[in-house]
Order: structure tokens, then C-alpha cells, then sequence
């Protein structure tokens, strides 16, 4: 019996006759909805017909979620007085209801795209509906953009909503509508039940997010805001947190309160999830769940939010293939949608837990899942579809030029495309699978070689990674999978099974292989079988040990295993299955792996294996070798008695680059040659030639030609004369290094006769001399053309520093009757001449000096 007193009051009738005005037009349309409107159950059942007074249509609805698929389907059975798989069904992956009389239908995107890959025309559909198109999930923007193609190309027919409580109604319009102008936009008016809005954010300072760290201080503080809720309002509580490790951590810190404590995630039991989607039974209840419980779901009871204010995002490093997940302030629309949840049966609240100075510094909108995300699966749809660059797709973001050619590597390995991007029919072989295109090269071949079961089940552990709980030794994991009596290991054998029938389908004649369809048996089996499949998968991250717990895998990224009393941590080589490598961290965390041996490593990762001579610099020398190499793993080396001789120079040139000219022999007069370069480039400019560490690296050929070439190794660098090689750069062709020792003299001739070297390492010449054998010059010395005076040291008789001057007549006049005071006493045997500008300089004591004249 249809329940018409609930369908009559839900708001979205309003917006009915528009949307099919849009629909018998146009053919398209973009629906937009607050949540509690019906919006995902009443338009369903009117374009179909089976309610209301309609023309009877087959209406394909496609969700985000497989938990909002299943709770939309079971809504409008309910709504038409009915049991799923009657005039209203759902396909999710691993589990289809649906019937001969089923005129709506809901699906998973996921599925959708599948169905269109193999019927693009879907057959028997006339109209699709894309809910919650806000979040902006690559499934869900690759089929509407597969569905306009179809409209354009094939089924002009074929209606087309995009549905959602908060999107971007305007980029959505001008996308479905395409050359022909915007499509219509429907507007339903929301739920008369208002949400309050309460700002409560933490007394003191938090910090913020950083990788999957939350800071404990919040999430005691949301445990807070819960319970202060729970006293404040009535009616059952949803928490939104970002992930279920918080969502275990406050409900531990909400033991003892007067209410039943749920847990909705991604992994959370079916049967959890239809508890909370059924209501309770009179108890209060507090759910705490992810994003999952934004979109296309009323939690019954409800009437508070409390909002934690974060999100967890995927976040990709295209360049080590590694993968990771980021906890990010969660976007406005996002905590709209998250607030309506209290709004959709009566008056309710939400409380934020932010400030709302705050709230308007957050993102409009979160990131579209097509700019974040790795893309091989889309790679491969796309190059199913016929458009490997997905150039001529209809999409709101274009795939990122960088992400897609790291996909299109991943699919050119797996053998899923040619050379050009085009798909093989291995690669349409790999699509049907309904796994990522690794994971569907590991389950094909694998069958092949550890055959179909085994191969399905390892295949199935990595497709929804085993919880925490399991450990990060893939084997063991799949030994607990098969015993386990869980929710996991429930949709685990579903995901085997389906997994399994589908490669047989692919290749009726079976694995070819003993045991094909039998399961493996002891410790060690697992090892090998669990290894190979992931090693087929992830080939890039076969692991050899450095150390304990510490591994190099193929890729180049450094990884250590997570876990302290991991067996993975004594293996010599892995198979790493899952790695991420958090925000700043210097190597890969591996969370699940299998151990295996060389063989299987070289085995499953041929198509990394390289066999090569390899001169180089290394660890300070030319290292000269014959190397095999599985990818950066180095197997063997030999060393090589006869290198090429232009790679051994190429190698000590490198070496010279790393290490700089101090490698060279700089001998004394090598470095005082240079000072003097330096600052005649300094003072006169480019005509003298720059001598700097990067100018001489840069024109090493050019001044250590010779030298350079014959050298072989380090030690013949290190016996080249740096000065003798270093006059070539001096300035012969213009003629000006005939000047060289006039303009920079390393030597200047003193009144005493004594010839004293110029010291020119500092900012300004100088020239350290005893003020004896300055008496009778009344100037400073100058050098380069007489625009530099040289700064002058004078010295005591003992060699020590006296006083500092560049105006010798200025010093002879006001500073040396101090000096002459305080030094006379202590060298009576030198002259001290009242007058020293008139006196006779002298290297000698008084008494020789008088010895010379007489």
C-alpha cells in the first residue's frame, strides 16, 4: 500500500512540474534540493511513474555509496508498501536486487559505469538520475560525462538529472545543457524544520590537522560537545568525525552516557548500518560516523549534529605511485549538508565545532575527486570509451596533465594500452574485472599461476584492505579472512566469489595450473601465493631489505615496515601490497605485505629488470660495474676492467661538479694566484675572468682541459696543479694579461728594499710590514691602476701587529707618536725617529744599521 501521507508532505512535490517540463524539453536538467525534501525518493518514484499520474519510465538512479544505494532502495520500497527487488531495486557491487517489474532502479556509480561500458546505449532506461553530484566523486563526473556522450551520439532520448542539496548549479547547468545553452535548473524549496546553529569551538588552541593526525585535545573536546548535546536537546545525536579510528576514540570517551553509542563508517557492519537507518527503540542514541552519513541518507531520530569541522581526503604522490590520506577542514558545503541531517523529520540543531569567524574562511566547495585523486582507473574507462586523453569529454575538471600520464604508465605496464594510449583487449579484459587495473592484472595472472580461487581471494584482501586488527602480514591476514567470523571476512568471501566467477567468466578454460580451484594450505603456501599476486599487482614495490625493519623497494622509495613486532621486519625481501608515505615523512609506511623470495620479486617484476655497464661517480671515486638492477634494487654487480673511456670522463666530471674544485691540489701560490684573479674581476670587471667555485665548474674544460681528460679516478684529481692550470683563463687574446702583476703584484718593493707579498684574500689588499721598513714613504701603496690603496699592517720589530692604515701620511703625522711611546721602550735596539717621514727605513736594528753606513 503506497504511504501517499508521507510522499504528500514532502517538499520536492513542489518542485515536480518543472523538472518534467525540463525533461519532455530540453531532455536534462539539475535538480537542486536541501536534504529531508525527497529529493532522492520522491522524484525517482514520480519519473517513473509509480506514483502520482506520470507516464511509466525506467529510472536508473546512481549513488555515491553502496550504503546509500541500499537505504534509498529500501526507503521507496517502503514508500510503495513494498520489499526490495519488487517495482524498486539496487545493484551494488556483490549484490544485486532487482526484479522483472523493477522500474527503478539504484546503483553505486561504480556500477553504472560498468553498464555503460558494456551497453552504452542502456538499453531500456529512460531517464538517469546522478544524486549527490556535489561530492564530486570521479565515478560519478566520469558517467555523466559518459551519459552526455551517449545523449549526443546515440540516445538523444535518454533524460539526465544531476541531483543535490549543494552543488554548483551553474557549472552543473552549462555542462548537462552543453552548446545548446544551460540546462533548466529546478529549485525545490526546502523542509519547513529549521536547524539552529551553534558555535562551539574549543576553549584553547588546537592544532591542526596534519596528515591522519587529529589532535587528541579535539576530539576530547567533540566527546564534550556531545554530551553537552545530549543535556541541551532532545532526540538521538550524529557526530561527524573524519575517520574511524577518531570514531573509536570518542566513543570511548563517551562511555557512561546515557545513550546508546553507534559507529557508521565505510567498514562498519551491514548489519550496524541498517540499525541506525532503522531507528531506535524508544533508547536515545548518539551515531557517530564519517562523510559516509552526509548525502542521501535520513539517520531517523536525529533532530542534533555535532560537527568536528574535518574531512579525510585521498592525497597522491604520482611520482613514487604512493598514496596516502589527508584529514583537511571540510568545505561549506559539505557542513551544510552535514547540518541538514538534523532538519529532515523536525526543528533541530547543529553544533560546530569551530568558530564562526571561522566559517567563512573554509572552502566553498571540496576538492573534486579528479584533481587529487590516481587515475589509472579512469585511464582505463576512458580509453574503453575511445577518448585515452578524455580530451573530448564533458567534464567540470580536466584529469591533471601529470596524474593522467602516471596512469597511462600504470595501464602501458599491465599491458591494458598500446604505445598510443589505445586500448588492448587485454585491457577491456581487465576493465570487465570490476577491480583497479593493478588489481585486475594480479587476479588474471595470478589465476594463471597460483590459480582462479587463491588468486580471487588475495585479490579480494586488497580491493577493501583487512582492518587494523589483522596485521600487516598479508598471508596471515588471509589466513584470518578465512577463518574469521566478522563483518569483514563476510564481505570478503562475497568479494572472492564474485571476483573468482568473473575471471572465469573472462577465461572459460580455466588458471591452467594444479590446484586451480582448490585453496592453498600451510604457512609457507600462503607466503608464496599471497606474495606473487601482490607482487603482480604492485610490482614497482618488491622490497629488499636494508636493514631490520627497513627496505628499498623497486620504485626508489625507501619503506619500513609499521608494526614493531612485525614478522616483516626479518624478511629479506617484500612484497609490499599497501604503503603510504605521510605528510613530510622521509620514507613509505608499509601496512600490509607479504614475504617472499628473489625469485618471485624478479619473477612477478621482470619488466623492471635491467642488465647494464654503469660508470659513475659514487661515494667519492669513479666506480666502474657491471650491474643488474631490478628497477632501484641492486642484484648484482661486477667490477669492469676496461670502462668506456668518454664514460670514465663523464664520471669524473660529475665527480668535479659534486665535489668542487677543492678536489684539485692548491698548492699556496695556486691560492694566492686566484685571490688575485678574484679581485681584479671584482674591481676592474668582466675583461678579468670570474674565478668562483660555480664559474670554474662551469669553464672546467676550458682551464682543466688537459688535466681533466687523462684523469681516471679521484687521485688523478687530486694530483692536478689548480695554479698552473688556473693561468690559462687569464685574459691572452686581448693582450691584458701582460698586466697581470703590475695591476695585482703579488709582491710590493718597500722603502727598506725588502720585497713583501700582497695578501688579497680579504675585501682590500694587504700588505703586513714593519714600520722600520716604512720610514720616508709619505703615501699608501695603490694597485690596480691606482684605484685601490692597499691597506697596510704595520708590525712591532717582533712581528706583531702595531696599528692598520691606508693613509700612510695621516698615521706618520697623528698615530704614530702613541705607537712610537709604546714600543721604544720594549725594542730599545731598533731606531725610533722623532720624525719618521724624513728618516731612513731599515730592516735592521740601530746598531747594525750603523754598522752598514760606517
Amino acid at each position: 500500500m503506497i504511504r501517499d501521507d508521507v510522499l504528500s508532505l514532502l517538499p520536492a512535490r513542489s518542485a515536480l512540474p518543472a523538472l518534467r517540463e525540463a525533461l519532455d524539453g530540453p531532455g536534462s536538467a539539475v535538480l537542486c534540493a536541501p536534504p529531508g525534501t525527497g529529493k532522492t525518493t520522491l522524484v525517482p518514484l514520480e519519473l517513473a511513474g509509480l506514483v502520482g499520474h506520470g507516464p511509466e519510465r525506467r529510472v536508473l538512479v546512481a549513488e555515491p555509496r553502496r550504503i546509500a544505494a541500499r537505504a534509498a532502495a529500501r526507503r521507496m520500497a517502503w514508500l510503495l508498501g513494498e520489499r526490495v527487488g519488487e517495482r524498486v531495486g539496487f545493484t551494488v557491487r556483490g549484490e544485486r536486487r532487482v526484479g522483472p517489474r523493477t522500474a527503478v532502479e539504484v546503483v553505486t556509480t561504480g556500477v553504472l559505469l560498468q553498464r555503460l561500458q558494456r551497453d552504452p546505449e542502456l538499453a531500456g532506461v529512460d531517464v538517469v538520475m546522478l544524486d549527490e553530484c556535489h561530492e564530486r566523486h570521479l565515478d560519478a563526473d566520469t558517467a555523466a560525462a559518459f551519459l552526455l556522450d551517449v545523449r549526443a551520439a546515440l540516445r538523444p532520448e535518454l533524460r539526465l538529472v544531476a541531483a543535490s542539496a549543494t552543488t554548483d548549479a551553474a557549472g552543473w547547468a552549462a555542462l548537462l545543457g552543453g552548446a545548446e545553452g544551460p540546462a533548466p535548473v529546478v529549485t525545490a524549496e526546502g523542509t519547513s524544520h529549521g536547524v539552529e546553529v551553534v558555535w562551539a569551538p574549543p576553549e584553547r588552541p588546537v592544532r591542526p590537522a596534519h596528515g591522519m593526525r587529529v589532535d587528541p585535545a579535539l576530539l576530547t573536546h567533540v566527546a564534550g560537545v556531545v554530551r553537552r548535546a545530549l543535556r541541551e536537546r532532545s532526540g538521538d545525536v550524529l557526530c561527524f568525525l573524519p575517520g574511524a579510528g577518531e570514531i573509536g576514540r570518542v566513543a570511548g570517551l563517551l562511555a557512561g552516557v546515557d545513550a546508546e553509542v553507534l559507529q557508521v563508517h565505510g567498514r562498519a557492519p551491514a548489519e550496524v548500518q541498517d540499525a541506525v537507518l532503522a531507528g531506535g527503540d524508544g533508547v536515545r542514541r548518539v551515531v557517530l560516523a564519517t562523510s559516509v552519513a552526509e548525502s542521501s541518507l535520513t539517520v531517523p531520530g536525529v533532530r542534533v549534529v555535532v560537527d568536528c569541522g574535518l574531512a579525510r581526503v585521498p592525497r597522491t604522490d604520482h611520482a613514487r605511485g604512493l598514496g596516502a590520506l589527508a584529514t583537511v577542514r571540510a568545505s561549506r558545503a559539505a557542513a551544510r549538508q552535514r547540518a541538514g541531517r538534523a532538519g529532515r523529520e523536525a526543528p533541530g540543531a547543529v553544533y560546530r565545532c569551530w568558530s564562526e569567524g571561522e566559517d567563512g574562511r573554509l572552502p566553498r566547495f571540496p576538492d573534486p575527486e579528479i584533481k587529487v585523486a590516481e587515475l589509472s582507473a579512469f585511464a582505463l574507462q576512458v580509453a574503453c570509451w575511445g577518448d585515452p586523453s578524455a580530451a573530448g569529454l564533458a567534464l567540470l575538471d580536466a584529469p591533471p596533465a601529470g596524474a593522467m600520464a602516471a596512469a597511462r604508465e600504470v595501464l602501458g605496464a599491465v599491458g591494458a594500452v598500446d604505445a598510443d594510449g589505445r586500448v588492448t583487449e587485454r585491457g577491456r579484459r581487465l576493465a570487465r574485472l570490476g577491480v583497479p587495473p593493478r588489481l585486475a592484472r594480479a587476479l588474471l595472472d595470478g589465476a594463471r599461476e597460483v590459480g582462479v580461487r587463491p588468486a580471487a581471494e588475495v585479490v579480494a584482501l586488497l580491493s577493501e584492505e583487512p582492518p587494523r586488527s589483522y596485521g600487516d602480514d598479508l598471508a596471515a591476514a588471509w589466513r584470518q579472512a578465512r577463518r574469521g567470523g566478522d563483518a569483514y571476512a563476510g564481505r570478503w568471501r562475497q568479494e572472492a566469489r564474485r571476483l573468482a566467477s568473473a575471471v572465469t567468466g573472462l577465461e572459460p578454460e580455466g588458471a591452467g595450473k594444479a590446484g586451480a580451484s582448490g585453496r592453498s594450505g600451510g604457512g609457507g603456501d600462503d607466503d608464496a601465493v599471497a606474495g606473487l599476486v601482490a607482487a603482480l599487482a604492485f610490482p614497482e614495490r618488491v622490497a629488499r631489505a636494508r636493514g631490520a625493519g627497513s627496505f628499498l623497494m623497486a620504485s626508489g622509495t625507501r619503506a619500513e615496515t609499521a608494526e614493531a613486532g612485525s614478522r616483516l621486519r626479518e624478511a629479506r625481501w617484500l612484497a609490499v601490497a599497501v604503503a603510504d608515505r605521510p605528510v613530510a615523512a622521509a620514507s613509505a609506511r608499509v601496512r600490509l605485505a607479504a614475504v617472499i623470495d628473489e625469485a618471485t620479486a624478479v619473477a612477478a617484476a621482470g619488466a623492471l629488470s635491467s642488465r647494464g655497464e654503469e660508470v659513475r661517480w659514487a661515494d667519492g671515486d669513479v666506480v666502474a660495474r657491471e650491474v643488474a638492477r631490478l628497477g632501484a634494487i641492486e642484484l648484482v654487480a661486477r667490477p669492469l676492467k676496461a670502462p668506456d673511456a668518454g664514460a670514465v670522463r663523464a664520471a669524473v666530471a660529475e665527480g668535479l661538479r659534486q665535489e668542487g674544485v677543492g678536489l684539485l691540489r692548491w698548492s699556496a701560490g695556486a691560492v694566492a694566484l686566484r685571490q688575485r684573479m678574484a679581485f681584479l674581476h671584482g674591481e676592474l670587471g668582466e675583461q678579468w675572468p670570474d674565478v668562483s667555485d660555480a664559474a670554474l665548474l662551469e669553464r672546467a674544460g676550458e682551464w682543466l682541459g688537459v688535466e681533466l681528460g687523462r684523469a681516471r679516478r679521484r687521485a688523478d684529481l687530486e694530483r692536478v696543479d689548480a695554479g698552473a692550470a688556473l693561468g690559462r683563463l687569464l685574459p691572452w687574446a686581448s693582450g691584458a694579461a701582460v698586466r697581470f702583476d703590475e695591476l695585482a703584484p703579488e709582491r710590493i718593493e718597500v722603502p727598506s728594499g725588502s720585497r713583501v707579498r700582497v695578501d688579497y684574500s680579504g675585501a682590500q689588499p694587504v700588505l703586513a710590514v714593519k714600520v722600520q721598513e716604512m720610514f720616508g714613504q709619505q703615501e699608501s701603496p695603490r694597485v690596480a691602476d691606482g684605484r685601490v690603496p692597499v691597506l697596510v699592517h704595520l708590525l712591532s720589530p717582533a712581528g706583531r701587529p702595531a696599528a692598520v692604515t691606508a693613509d700612510l701620511a695621516s698615521f706618520w703625522r697623528d698615530g704614530y707618536r702613541s705607537v712610537r711611546a709604546e714600543l721604544r721602550g720594549r725594542y730599545p735596539k731598533h731606531p725610533w725617529p722623532e720624525d719618521p717621514s724624513a728618516a731612513e727605513a731599515t730592516r735592521y736594528t740601530t746598531a747594525r744599521l750603523k754598522r752598514e753606513r760606517g
